[in-house]
């Protein structure tokens, strides 16, 4: 096995530790395990297991930005990318691992590295829908006098669905927090909902 090879091994079975056990909980030892492999093999790529936690993240926020990069890339038109990008983003669609988004967010309170990781990951998720909502503007399919501030409102509103879905199971029925995402999208374009699902 190649050393890159190697590298994103230890670094998918770290997430799916953390996923399991949480950033605080999770060891190095628990990753050597997961894999069969030693701990020296594991600390000989991550010298720390701050350094393989906020590896760990990184691996996953580019899996899912290199997702969102294929959605807002179609060949379609802005809306319709746009509405793709929060269904799937939405605590009710197929994006994964909001548990550990939740982990990452609370240990980036006291760890800088990740906190590096999650404010990197948020800059790129708000930049990528600003832009595809500007490109809306300009082709005159929806009114956005403010696309940075959209893109923000929309990842808070994702972000806190997430929060409510992940941790208080029942708190919010999935399909009124798909509707709340899809209402959202439609009031901060100046459409009324309906115009999301028009073909």
């Amino acid at each position: 096995m190649s050393v890159a090879e190697r590298r994103g091994e230890l670094l998918r079975a770290a997430v799916e530790q953390i996923e399991a056990r949480g950033v605080a909980a999770v060891r190095i030892a628990d990753v050597a395990s997961a894999l069969g492999v030693s701990n020296a093999l594991v600390l000989y790529h991550f010298s720390t297991k701050e350094q393989l936690v906020a590896a760990a993240f990184r691996h996953a926020a580019e899996t899912d930005l290199a997702h969102l990069r294929r959605l807002l890339g179609r060949r379609t038109s802005a809306l319709r990318r746009l509405r793709s990008a929060v269904r799937w983003y939405a605590p009710t669609g197929q994006a994964k691992g909001w548990r550990l988004w939740i982990e990452g967010w609370a240990a980036a309170l006291r760890e800088p590295a990740l906190r590096e990781v999650t404010q990197d990951l948020d800059r790129q998720w708000k930049a990528a829908l600003a832009e595809v909502i500007t490109e809306g503007v300009a082709a005159g399919e929806f009114h956005c006098p403010d696309p940075h501030g959209t893109s923000l409102r929309l990842t808070a509103l994702l972000d806190g669905l997430a929060v409510q879905l992940t941790s208080y199971a029942g708190a919010v029925p999935r399909a009124r927090a798909q509707e709340w995402a899809e209402e959202a999208l439609a009031r901060e374009l100046g459409l009324e909902t309906a115009a999301l699902t028009r073909p």
